[in-house]
């Protein structure tokens, strides 16, 4: 269990975890919204990896101290329950490992995959169908909800393309193995000479946020200068330092308001125009991450595959990545895609871990 601890760190998440708990039990603790906010997610993240495993460690340690026992006195039905406990507990500490790979910031969200037909015409758009139930039926195998967000129904048979947003935890950590073009080789049941046919869909995977930009603008970061309103009024713009100049000291922003005569108005018109800033600046930063995914989207073209399914003259599905072979076509069409969304994030963690 030790150098288990040490590939989760999971000391190091003990201590944060406790640090952060002692930061909440402080009673000046929601003064600050915001970063109260970030510390309530984040203890909820590491109890997420802490109490798996410390419950794990519990299992682990009974089903030693049951085996020790046996082993003075051994019984055939409390060893065969001790040998599903081992099984059990050696699934749960591969599915451990496995979750320990999705340290990305966005893992443990929501997915939302696009599906879209490539080039193939309707036997492009059946394949996107297929592709479509595919990942539903893995979704359902895993517990996950899914919605369908958005679908375009082909012109003969299948789909152009489809929305689906799929809710549970960490279906962003592992889908997002699946982003890429996949290629499809069968005989066409819409050729009437049963020819064989290739055809291309591209998936693409991105992490589901929370659209309701919260614009929260701490007094402590902001400057406030007044001055004398210039311009038509009457004597009292000109005489009185109504107007109000405020400072986003952390963004720089600078707004100004005085078409009141109030200053306390200036200010809450000042207020409210420089929240619309800040929301503005948060909403384009998040337009510029999704664009910057999407430009990783790759062609719908033969070449650009990251796996295979074939259907004739043989069976067998081949990630290209991975170079994980798998013959069942069927088993994988109803959602036995795990074996190459493990294997890509094992790679992409060995490959992290050596750089």
């Amino acid at each position: 269990m030790r150098s288990c601890g040490g590939t989760f760190d999971l000391d190091g998440k003990r201590t944060a975890l406790t640090a952060l708990e002692a930061e909440m039990a402080d009673p000046a603790f929601w003064g600050n919204q915001e970063r109260a906010r970030d510390v309530v997610q984040r203890v909820k993240d590491l109890k997420g990896w802490v109490e798996p495993f410390e419950r794990l460690e519990g299992r682990i340690r009974s089903a030693i101290e049951m085996d020790a026992l046996l082993e003075a006195d051994p019984d055939p039905d409390m060893i065969a329950e001790v040998e599903r406990e081992v099984g059990d507990v050696r699934t749960a500490i591969d599915a451990f490992k496995l979750k320990s790979l999705m340290q990305g910031p966005d893992d443990f969200r929501d997915a939302q995959l696009e599906i879209s037909a490539g080039a193939g015409g309707t036997e492009a758009q059946d394949w996107a169908q297929m592709l479509m139930r595919m990942y539903t039926r893995w979704a359902e195998r895993r517990g996950y909800v899914v919605e369908v967000l958005d679908m375009s129904d082909g012109e003969e048979a299948g789909i152009k393309g489809a929305v689906l947003e799929i809710k549970g935890a960490n279906a962003y950590g592992f889908l997002r193995a699946e982003t890429g073009v996949h290629r499809l080789v069968r005989i066409s049941p819409f050729d009437s000479q049963a020819r064989r046919h290739t055809s291309f869909a591209s998936v693409f995977v991105y992490p589901v946020v929370d659209n309701d930009i919260n614009i929260e603008i701490r007094d402590e970061d902001i400057k406030m200068d007044v001055f004398r309103a210039s311009g038509a009024g009457g004597q009292h713009v000109n005489k009185t330092s109504s107007a109000v100049r405020l400072t986003h000291i952390p963004s720089g922003v600078v707004v100004a308001s005085q078409q009141e005569r109030s200053q306390h108005k200036n200010r809450m018109t000042a207020l409210k125009m420089l929240k619309n800033r800040l929301y503005q600046m948060e909403a384009e930063k998040q337009a510029a991450v999704k664009a910057a995914m999407d430009a990783n989207k790759a062609d719908v073209t033969f070449g650009s595959q990251i796996r295979s399914y074939v259907f004739q003259p043989y069976t067998m599905v081949n990630d290209h990545r991975t170079e994980i072979k798998i013959p069942d076509v069927q088993k994988i069409m109803d959602g036995g895609i795990d074996p190459f969304i493990e294997e890509y994030l094992k790679q992409q963690g060995a490959a992290k871990a050596g750089a």
